[in-house]
């Protein structure tokens, strides 16, 4: 299931107080038992907040995250990894929206799961209105990464968007890293698009240097240790990469339109992604590492 990383919603701008945190001094792994304990849902929560999404925006991309920009970037930086003739298994579709996107650009046999039926049934739509534009038709169907049925060494790419942030401790997180490489072919690529709490930090470090609040983090995400996904998959999986590609996209929207809406006392909602701000932001090249969504690129053994 897509999640909105620093979620910004389009019905409500967050005041100061809504996206101000206490810092917490300590480890990331301290921080995280902290967290655990006092905000994140309970897996049951979590999947019936994603239900309904589905039920209220149906087959548009803010049923997994109201920031079109950002979600565009993800599709690009994945897409360019994905070559025709590939058998991609994309787990936690949610509404196929970039599913889709995928099989437009690329000649790929690709198959999206989801644990969410509403969302099954809205990329299903999705694809069959589209079919005209795919080479190939996708094929989406209710799929659960902590209980994955796919055959072994099946897939030449796994592809995880916004997945593994949304099981609720690190266990969990652990065994579905290990599910979805279960699947990947010798010599394949497992591409996961998640939000890390290195790439959290720093944004919100960026963020105080200037007296903005801290961005929290979201009730129904446990954002990545960057570490602990590199050590989980050494066994089986090189890593290729870590791709910051949101990291220009989000100082420029989470940091620069604050403080210049701030400065010219601008009445503008800075958390509206829709605006051509976004837009012309996530036309810029990356540069640093400031942007919460990461990709990383492992190759399977």
């Amino acid at each position: 299931m897509r999640s909105c990383v620093s979620r910004f919603s389009r019905r409500s701008q967050p005041t100061t107080n809504a996206w101000s945190r206490t810092p917490f001094c300590g480890s990331i792994r301290e921080w995280r038992q902290k967290q655990f304990v006092a905000d994140t849902l309970t897996l049951e929560q979590i999947r019936a907040y994603w239900t309904e999404q589905a039920r209220v925006h149906g087959e548009s991309p803010a049923a997994s995250w109201s920031d079109a920009s950002a979600i565009d970037l993800e599709i690009r930086e994945i897409a360019n990894r994905l070559h025709d003739g590939d058998r991609v298994l994309d787990i936690g579709c949610g509404n196929g929206y970039s599913t889709v996107q995928f099989a437009a650009r690329k000649r790929i046999s690709i198959r999206g799961i989801d644990y969410v039926p509403v969302m099954v049934h809205h990329a299903r739509a999705r694809a069959a209105a589209l079919s005209d534009r795919l080479a190939t038709k996708p094929e989406f169907d209710v799929g659960d990464v902590t209980a994955l049925k796919e055959p072994a060494n099946a897939y030449d790419k796994v592809v995880c968007v916004r997945v593994i942030i949304n099981l609720r401790d690190w266990p969990t997180q652990r065994a579905a890293l290990l599910a979805a490489g279960r699947v990947v072919k010798p010599g394949g690529l497992l591409l996961l698009s998640e939000a890390t709490l290195q790439g959290w930090n720093k944004l919100n470090a960026f963020r105080a240097e200037w007296g903005l609040p801290q961005i929290p983090m979201p009730p129904f995400n446990a954002y990545l240790d960057e570490d602990d996904v590199t050590r989980a998959l050494s066994t089986g999986f090189d890593l290729v990469e870590v791709a910051n590609f949101a990291s220009t996209y989000f100082v420029g929207t989470r940091v620069l339109k604050p403080l210049l809406a701030q400065a010219l006392n601008a009445s503008v909602n800075v958390a509206d992604p829709a605006m051509h701000w976004n837009q012309w932001w996530a036309q810029l090249p990356p540069f640093g590492d400031y942007g919460t969504q990461k990709l990383f690129v492992f190759r399977k053994q």
